[in-house]
């Protein structure tokens, strides 16, 4: 599983027209689901996207995490991170999981950031959506688990 985050001051996620997704101050989450992300890779990932200390403390270091401060977290499937881009002028999707095992992975994911922040807001699978951001920083991690 990968999941591309930035700290944001505010994002939301539209489909057709409709917001469907709106936070403040928080994460914006690309994820990626590949072949053999199993329970503990999807539950790993749910820890790092509330844990990862990304926000600053008193001191100006980034010592704070999600869950520390309470920060909204806008999850957003995009299967394109997983691409192959090593060779030639054309990505290759075969790294990203077929679409069905996609949509269970990333609802499994969604359903255990609900459990541990506040607020999680998210697209449509499978959608073709439009994610608008202000970044914080920028601030951007690549996460693996």
């Amino acid at each position: 599983m990968i999941a591309l985050i930035q700290r944001v001051l505010t994002a939301s996620v539209e489909v057709e027209g409709d917001c469907l997704g709106r936070i403040g101050s928080g994460l914006l989450a690309l994820v990626a689901v590949e072949p053999g992300d199993d329970e503990a890779r999807i539950q790993r990932m749910a820890e790092r996207l509330a844990g990862y200390r990304v926000f600053s403390d008193a001191d100006g270091k980034m010592n704070l995490s999600l869950a520390d401060t309470g920060g909204d977290l806008l999850l957003i499937s995009q299967f394109t991170l997983a691409a192959d881009t090593r060779k030639g002028m054309r990505p290759s999707f075969t790294s990203a999981a077929p679409p069905e095992l996609g949509r269970q992975g990333f609802e499994r994911l969604l359903a255990l950031c609900r459990e541990r922040l506040p607020r999680v807001e998210t697209g449509r699978f499978g959608a073709h959506m439009k994610v608008s951001l202000v970044n914080d920083g920028p601030v951007t991690f690549r996460l693996e688990s």
